[in-house]
């Protein structure tokens, strides 16, 4: 019984901070304030009363519309509060330590961050600045903590440097911007956590999605070569896998380099 209470707890605090990180995923990249003012209709600026702000439960009771002009609430809402009340869950400490506490704080903001990061620059081709200055924040004590300077000082170089230079060169001989500044940080920030050789099987596999959804999209005339293209969300994928659910890393061996 207890058990099943701090489950639910864990899982409605998931929802809530779920729904703050959908005011974060529209806000932010318009350069609004997460903070201020109180969420509104985007169709009628009528204010959102918090009754009408629960999560998940406001949107089935309102059946996702809103209350005064039926404009059609994105999925997406209940979809992130939902999808991070899951993460709260399966993230849930077993034991109430200060060093798990610490340990689900920061696997749990590193998930949020990449749920943020995806939808938007699925929508907005960028990786805000604000986002990834957290996820370092929350990143530099984690490694500090667990693996020796030599791990995290070098997978941060590589990841940064590595993706800079190609970008530069490709800039120099194209003219063309080859990686946003925000895909480049956020390598930079993962080579912290996953260390030189993990950053670079992450480059590799985020380069080999990207090729070939981008490539199938190309073949299917869904876009051109031309078309804007949201590199971000295949660094996240590969991320998450490797940072999540590592045992998955077996299925793609001899490509993960070890």
């Amino acid at each position: 019984m207890v058990v099943i209470l701090y489950q639910a707890l864990f899982f409605i605090f998931g929802m809530l901070v779920g729904s703050f990180l959908n005011v974060v995923i529209y806000r932010m990249p318009r350069s609004e304030s997460v903070i201020t003012p109180r969420s509104k209709c985007p169709s009628c600026s009528t204010e959102i009363k918090w009754f009408q702000n629960i999560p998940l439960l406001s949107y089935l009771v309102l059946r996702g519309k809103c209350s005064q002009c039926n404009f059609a609430i994105p999925l997406r809402y209940p979809l992130t509060e939902f999808l991070v009340g899951i993460f709260a869950l399966l993230l849930m400490p077993n034991i109430f330590s200060p060093m798990e506490l610490f340990s689900f704080g920061f696997y749990f903001s590193v998930a949020c961050v990449f749920l943020a990061h995806f939808f938007i620059d699925l929508e907005h081709q960028i990786l805000p600045d604000k986002l990834n200055l957290y996820l370092l924040f929350i990143s530099l004590p984690y490694v500090f903590i667990n693996f020796p300077p030599t791990y995290w000082i070098i997978g941060g170089a590589v990841g940064f440097l590595g993706p800079y230079v190609v970008t530069l060169i490709f800039y120099k001989l194209r003219g063309v911007i080859g990686l946003g500044g925000g895909d480049i940080k956020l390598f930079g920030i993962l080579g912290l956590i996953l260390g030189p050789l993990g950053v670079l099987n992450n480059i590799f596999m985020s380069c080999m999605l990207g090729s070939l959804i981008g490539g199938a999209l190309i073949l299917t005339k869904k876009m051109d070569k031309n078309t804007p293209f949201a590199f971000g969300p295949f660094i996240i994928l590969a991320a998450t896998i490797q940072i999540f659910f590592p045992v998955l890393l077996d299925y793609i061996n001899p490509l993960y380099i070890k």
